[in-house]
């Protein structure tokens, strides 16, 4: 039987609130392979990589690599060991060149300055050693993101990685990046690197690695070769029970339109059009996808549809009134629910309580507020039903929000936004980052909210999910819309992905069907 080349052997890490994040925790790995770890938001997979790349120190365990026992107090001791980590939130400046990222910390110089040539050959000779092609005088914020997630892997390989921990690494890319990127990550290993794979996609875990360690609960479930285990056999091992990965739901039946954008036009800080007079509407008893690669107006349309932002011109019109001048109390009193994307900034108040973000919406309710007083009793009780309903995991409502998983946290933020008679729901990456127990209830409310004839606007970047749920779509490339498909069930991942990178194109007459005038 092949050696294990890493061992993490009985891992306790206790955080100061007394959560106990891994308990007894074991973790290995063999040389040359790529090891998946999976796990439930708040299972301890991200608390113990993080102690595996020097960003928290253990309370007990001990870890041997190569079979001597190593002691990472930094990341840069963990970098001297040969263990590089590529976070899920790329760490490139925008404003600096491809060659000026890489060489960042470890600039080659010439006399006192940096010699840009040396840098940019240093870029090209790695990217043609491990086929991960990249420009090395290309601005970061220009490149897309799968070129970004290239940049961040060679960074990591320029540094002397041996063992590589991919965060989530597909997390934003289309099926054709996707593609890409297995295979060279399968060329790495090849070349005799291993790879720690941190992802909630099964079917990428079963295509892609050799074997499996499951987390549940902060402790191991296990170690699979992933040819012996199901997709379902996965779930069951995170979540402790069965779960329905394939949306189940009723063809929609659309009504009249609650939102109507025309020509909606947004000049970014760069003077770009990041939206380009786009026209489209949602209608109620409907879930209208958004897909596209990140960065192609998907945010600028949410920003300016909920009071965020400005658009520069166009109209937005929620259940007949115009909203583009709105502030976001008077947006949000027309209707309108927001699960944002970034849920930390604009989900909750992390410092809060469960119970004060529950009802940060409607504290100044009649139900809710006395004269002079809020009505305390009423709040608490309000709060414990919608944790229950929304089966958040808490020792109490009192616990302040920052202290919960990804996952509890998005299931607090939806509890609210789902729960005050919405008549129109953006859902923006809804079940990002977070396990298949919570994304299999998030979705299932979906699509139930989508029954009481509510008009539901997801934006996703995981295309399974925006093509299960979505009941039309339409797909943004540039900042225009390039594509609208009325039905979803014949569309393939690979046909969608071709209209996300811009290849494929539909005519004018084609698209203009998403208005429904």
């Amino acid at each position: 039987m092949q050696k294990e080349l890493l061992v993490m052997k009985d891992i306790t890490k206790v955080y100061p609130n007394g959560i106990v994040a891994n308990d007894g925790v074991n973790f290995s790995i063999r040389a040359g392979e790529i090891h998946a770890l999976c796990g439930e938001n708040g299972a301890g997979k991200s608390t113990l990589m993080k102690i595996l790349f020097g960003l928290h120190t253990p309370e007990e365990g001990t870890i041997k690599l190569k079979g001597k026992e190593i002691h990472l107090t930094s990341p840069t001791v963990a970098i001297e060991h040969g263990i590089g980590m590529v976070h899920q939130h790329f760490m490139l400046v925008p404003s600096l060149t491809v060659a000026e990222n890489m060489v960042l910390g470890v600039e080659p110089k010439k006399n006192i300055f940096i010699n840009m040539d040396e840098a940019i050959r240093i870029t090209e000779e790695l990217s043609e050693k491990y086929n991960l092609h990249v420009d090395p005088r290309a601005k970061v914020e220009d490149i897309p993101v799968g070129i970004k997630q290239k940049v961040e892997i060679l960074k990591a390989l320029l540094r002397g990685a041996k063992i590589l921990i991919l965060d989530e690494p597909t997390a934003v890319l289309t099926p054709q990046e996707t593609k890409e990127l297995f295979k060279e990550l399968k060329l790495l290993r090849e070349k005799g690197h291993t790879i720690i794979f941190i992802s909630h996609k099964l079917n990428e875990v079963k295509e892609l690695c050799d074997r499996i360690t499951v987390m549940r609960n902060g402790k191991s479930m296990g170690v699979h070769n992933t040819c012996d285990v199901t997709e379902e056999d996965i779930s069951r091992l995170m979540v402790g029970r069965d779960v329905v990965l394939r949306v189940e739901k009723e063809k929609a039946k659309p009504k009249e339109n609650i939102v109507e954008i025309r020509d909606l036009t947004f000049v970014n800080e760069l003077g770009k059009n990041a939206l380009n007079k786009i026209s489209f509407s949602v209608r109620k008893g409907e879930i209208l996808g958004v897909a596209g690669v990140e960065g192609n107006g998907q945010g600028e349309l949410v920003r300016s549809m909920t009071g965020l932002s400005r658009p520069s011109s166009g109209t937005i019109k929620i259940d007949g009134t115009e909203i583009s001048k709105m502030s976001i109390k008077q947006i949000r009193e027309l209707g309108t629910s927001h699960v944002p994307e970034d849920r930390m900034t604009y989900g909750v108040a992390g410092d809060m309580s469960i119970e004060q973000n529950i009802i940060a919406d409607r504290y100044d309710t009649k139900e809710f507020n006395g004269k002079l007083l809020l009505k305390v009793k009423k709040i608490k009780e309000k709060a414990i039903e919608l944790s229950k309903e929304y089966r958040v995991k808490c020792n109490s409502v009192n616990q302040k929000v920052g202290m919960l998983s990804g996952g509890n946290i998005q299931k607090v933020v939806v509890a609210r936004e789902f729960t005050k008679d919405p008549k129109f729901i953006i859902a923006n990456q809804p079940t990002r980052g977070i396990d298949v127990g919570a994304t299999e209830f998030i979705r299932k409310r979906l699509v139930e909210l989508r029954d009481e004839d509510i008009a539901v606007l997801l934006v996703s970047a995981d295309l399974n999910e925006v093509m299960e749920l979505s009941d039309s779509l339409i797909v943004m490339y540039g900042g225009e819309i390039v594509a609208y498909f009325e039905d979803t069930t014949s569309l393939t991942e690979e046909e969608l992905g071709l209209y996300m990178l811009g290849i494929k194109k539909q005519s004018e007459e084609e698209i203009r069907r998403v208005i429904h005038a």
